[in-house]
């Protein structure tokens, strides 16, 4: 309790962001500071493919990298009372909990391990490989109630990992709709790890170069957790990277889509924010609104999509076009005489003119082929691309020898009433607390969000073609097949310390400035034209005037979602970069 007689903050860290984050980060959250639970997040989409395809080889369906980094530092959070809460469980929580007490039993720590059950609805989707809905929070509240040190779940809301502990810590109620809301708000924000601190922000570079050492190994979050459900994010104190409004933002807007942010047990208006400075590392983020959960649960399902082979050809120096043309022309009786369902080519320009290094010289031709059986993709289309090797244009080489084909999966989004999905805490002695919601009458579909108010147009002077990433961050990622790209106006914190005193000798208002102008360009036409790719789909434009941010959804741009490897960058991380290169007319004065 503080001073005054109310809870102190809860402070939750994170550990990691997905299957593969760095291994060394549940020591490091555990002896840089202070915390009272730690979070690690392991699944994605793809992740649940992965994990059922491991499940199908050794039966064993749960990430084993958290066993072996439990196995470190098992003893330490014991030592220091930090609970442990993770998603690391996969297709197999309970075959987790028990290898964590078997674990914990060898090395003789005296730990309670509970689980959280239910979601797997893999028997009502014909095919699938997984079918998981995304539980929520209040199975985790109920373990750390039941007084477990680690609670293992399988397929929950990233954010849950965060809500749940706090519903707990405070006593929440599923209708506490406001203070779950802020959690969620800021379990979004912790989720993906050190995407918070300063990893993958679009203004990496615009820092003193103290700081952009520290940058080469950046702190994992951690969120101070208030009564209310507002919350502080900031790191442990000494640790690598930033925390500031900018990064906070960015991560915000990361795989997200209109203004209501649903959940299993909440609905997150992420159009009621606020994020404001409190201090060096520290974003403060309250005001967040909370309305009634959808009565149903998202179900990812993932399933066997076909077969897929890939070729590269490289092309150099002199005739690219020729060269590519030859190439389409010899592979198309191979091609003919087996058709594949898809077969797609794609030149990547890489090449320049008068190149100092063969690989400079040298441009990429792509072919990819796709069938539901094995042999249309198989052998013997990797044995024409080879054959060609002396009969075909000078310079012949692939970049790498062809395979066989492999199978790919492909993800989709479902959904379920959420009365008929299990959700089940499973205490440390075998007790099992159903926690499943009824679905109250205040889960009736909820009004559209009015477009908000555009501020007044920015009446420019004197403009200059440039990159839209001098003024303007972004952020994007995949759900599914869709993409989404968040742009927010610079804030002074990503600007230059030389920058922002040159802002305050003047007006001060550049953000505002160009937040009125990124509002009124940036449509979603001018979007499209930026996004060639983009030209022939639907594209989603959302406002956030309080981030001062847009959000846009391009549907379909991802095919069957990252697994099916529908195009160069499967999962859409750099599309946000792309636009930022993007050249086009700029006020002189928002320029740096």
């Amino acid at each position: 309790m503080t001073a005054a007689g109310t809870p102190a903050p809860l402070r939750i860290g994170n550990a990691s962001g997905f299957y593969g984050d760095r291994f060394g980060a549940l020591r490091e959250m555990l002896t840089d500071g202070p915390l009272d639970v730690l979070t690690g997040d392991y699944l994605a989409e793809l992740t649940m493919l992965i994990l059922a395809r491991e499940r199908a080889k050794s039966g064993r369906g749960y990430a084993r990298t958290f066993l072996r980094q439990l196995e470190d530092c098992l003893g330490l959070a014991h030592d220091r009372g930090v609970r442990i809460v993770t998603n690391a469980g996969g297709l197999d929580p309970a075959g987790l909990a028990d290898a964590v007490r078997e674990l914990a039993g060898r090395v003789g720590i005296p730990v309670r391990v509970a689980h959280v059950e239910g979601g797997d609805l893999t028997d009502r989707h014909s095919g699938a490989l997984a079918a998981h809905a995304y539980l929520g929070g209040f199975g985790i509240a109920a373990c750390l109630r039941g007084g477990a040190d680690v609670v293992v779940t399988g397929r929950v809301a990233d954010s849950a990992l965060v809500s749940g502990p706090a519903a707990a810590h405070f006593g929440w109620r599923p209708g506490d709709y406001d203070r779950l809301a802020g959690a969620v708000v800021a379990g979004h924000v912790l989720e993906c790890g050190t995407q918070a601190t300063g990893g993958n922000y679009a203004f990496f570079n615009a820092r003193s170069a103290q700081a952009m050492e520290s940058m080469s190994h950046p702190g994992f979050p951690l969120a101070e957790i208030h009564p209310d459900g507002s919350a502080v994010i900031t790191k442990h104190p000494g640790t690598g990277g930033l925390v500031d409004v900018g990064t906070v933002t960015a991560q915000l807007l990361y795989e997200t889509g209109g203004a209501r942010y649903a959940g299993p047990d909440v609905t997150a208006r992420l159009d009621t924010v606020r994020l404001t400075s409190d201090g060096p590392d520290r974003v403060r983020i309250d005001g967040v609104h909370g309305e009634p959960p959808p009565p149903t649960l998202k179900v990812g399902v993932n399933r066997l999509g076909g077969y897929r082979n890939e070729t590269v050809f490289v092309l150099t120096g002199l005739d690219i076009e020729a060269k590519d043309d030859l190439v389409r022309r010899q592979m198309a009786d191979a091609l003919a005489k087996s058709p594949p369902a898809e077969a797609r080519w794609d030149l990547v320009r890489t090449d320049h003119p008068d190149a100092p290094t063969e690989e400079t010289a040298s441009a990429l031709l792509r072919l990819v082929v796709r069938d539901p059986e094995p042999g249309p993709v198989g052998r013997d289309l990797a044995d024409a691309a080879v054959q060609l090797a002396l009969a075909s244009y000078p310079g012949f080489h692939l970049l790498a020898p062809p395979g066989k084909g492999a199978p790919y999966g492909v993800f989709e989004s479902a959904h379920a009433d959420r009365a008929t999905v299990p959700h089940v805490a499973v205490h440390d002695d075998g007790r099992r607390e159903d926690v499943r919601r009824p679905v109250d009458a205040d889960t009736r579909p909820l009004a559209e969000v009015p477009e908000p108010p555009l501020p007044e147009p920015l009446l420019t002077g004197p403009v200059r073609r440039a990159p839209l990433g001098l003024v303007a961050g972004a952020r994007s990622g995949d759900k599914g097949g869709n993409a989404n790209v968040g742009v927010w106006a610079r804030t002074d914190e990503a600007r230059t310390d030389e920058a922002r005193r040159e802002e305050a000798r003047t007006d001060g208002s550049r953000t505002d400035d160009t937040w009125r102008w990124l509002v009124h360009t940036l449509t979603t036409d001018r979007f499209r034209q930026l996004l060639p790719e983009t030209a022939d789909l639907t594209v989603v434009r959302h406002v956030l005037p309080n981030l001062r941010a847009l959000n846009f959804v391009v549907e379909g741009i991802l095919g069957a979602g990252v697994a099916a490897q529908h195009r160069f960058d499967p999962q859409a991380k750099a599309l946000g970069e792309w636009l930022r290169a993007r050249h086009l007319e700029i006020p002189e004065a928002l320029l740096p």
